[in-house]
């Protein structure tokens, strides 16, 4: 049995006036997903639990079987370990935003205007020279757009709190213990001292003086949040016997699924942003599935369009894979499932994360097919599935797959 699981970010949404009351998912002309969706069954996962907003992390956790509440070590652990980074142990990991801070360090924007994968790679290239702060040996490395990962190594600690505030037009939270030893003190004061160092780089950084003069938004602030060490998880393959990879453009769910023990496989063109190539990504999927029991594709850009509070670029953005998926689907001649869901809702209204549901879909080789005939928030709940918790999902795709065992005589 080959199975392919299409993980759409923040592909639920709450109904918006600009798409006439309906959702993105509700608005977009997806034929060949709701094709899949009438073939099989349908339903809605709460990722973790009703009414409950989860980050990527913890939601691809629970989606890929792992109870985030056991296993989640942070995020920044996954955001290193998905881009390159060999964590050792004692190593402590953040996700880091560059961000737009006025003379006041209050964060006027978290994403400093998303500034693009070049300019912000040229920061970071100047940030890494800073090699050591106070004995502690600092590494960081660019990801995409704004977003970065940073190691400390040495005498540290994962018990400091967020610098990232997580919310515009409030100051910048600097880093403090959340226990009192001297591991935990010693880390804040280090980070603390990092950032206000970087601060002055990015200042006075070529790429910020090219942006201050054409108006645009300054990257001239780390923010780092989620700090984490090195997880221990079960593999996939102990749990399932499952030869699995994971394509994706964004460091995050390379790290999540690589920690599982996923292979990571490359697709040409992948950004983890609106501009993905969603014809390479569907390409390689398929390609994989000769190799692999299971492909993980990632896309990231409908999650990208809520966080922009932008309905309908997320609705346009849905047209376009519904598109790629259909030009591109290859199925492998042996026996054959396609699982879409998401890891959560973003909500095009807030720019947040929210704790509705998130359909679900699941089609081909002896999957029941029930009365659904489209995918989206509200059809999709009328589902044979109902509503299920993120974590039964994999024991579902693996029992159709004749990989689970029997529970007693």
């Amino acid at each position: 049995m080959k199975i392919l699981f299409l993980l759409l970010d923040g592909v639920g949404d709450r109904p918006s006036k600009v798409l006439n009351g309906l959702t993105p998912l509700q608005a977009a002309r997806i034929p060949f997903i709701n094709g899949l969706a009438r073939a099989g069954m349908n339903g809605v996962i709460d990722p973790v639990a009703p009414g409950v907003p989860v980050g990527s992390d913890t939601g691809h956790l629970s989606i890929l079987g792992y109870d985030p509440y056991k296993y989640y070590p942070g995020r920044g652990p996954f955001e290193a370990i998905g881009a390159g980074v060999r964590l050792r142990a004692g190593d402590v990991a953040f996700r880091c935003n560059f961000a737009s801070v006025d003379d006041n360090d209050v964060v006027v924007d978290r994403r400093a205007g998303r500034i693009g994968s070049q300019e912000a790679g040229q920061l970071v290239e100047s940030l890494s020279e800073v090699k050591e702060i106070d004995g502690v040996e600092v590494m960081i490395k660019h990801t995409v757009e704004h977003r970065s990962v940073l190691v400390l190594r040495g005498e540290v600690s994962d018990r400091v709190s967020d610098i990232d505030p997580h919310k515009d037009n409030l100051p910048v939270a600097w880093a403090r213990p959340l226990d009192e030893s001297r591991e935990a003190k010693r880390t804040a004061e280090v980070l603390n001292k990092l950032l206000k160092r970087y601060r002055e780089i990015l200042e006075s950084h070529p790429v910020n003086l090219r942006r201050r003069g054409q108006g645009l938004a300054v990257a001239n602030m780390v923010l780092p949040r989620g700090a984490g060490r090195m997880p221990n998880l079960p593999s996939l393959d102990s749990k399932y016997h499952l030869k699995a990879a994971v394509i994706a453009g964004a460091a995050l769910y390379k790290g999540v699924c690589n920690t599982v023990g996923m292979e990571i496989v490359e697709a040409p063109g992948a950004t983890g942003t609106l501009s993905t190539d969603l014809n390479s990504k569907f390409k390689t999927a398929f390609d994989a599935l000769r190799s692999y029991d299971f492909i993980f594709l990632h896309i990231k850009g409908t999650d990208t369009a809520a966080h922009d509070k932008d309905p309908l670029t997320k609705a346009q953005f849905l047209e376009k894979i519904d598109t790629a998926f259909s030009d591109n689907f290859d199925p492998p001649s042996e026996e054959f499932i396609v699982c879409i869901t998401g890891d959560h809702t973003t909500s095009s209204l807030t720019g947040e994360h929210r704790g509705d549901p998130v359909p679900v879909l699941i089609s081909g080789y002896g999957v029941r097919v029930d009365h659904v005939s489209r995918f989206n928030e509200v059809d999709s709940a009328q589902g044979a599935m109902g509503r299920l918790r993120g974590t039964d999902l994999m024991s579902v795709l693996m029992d159709l797959a004749n990989k689970t065992e029997k529970f007693g005589e």
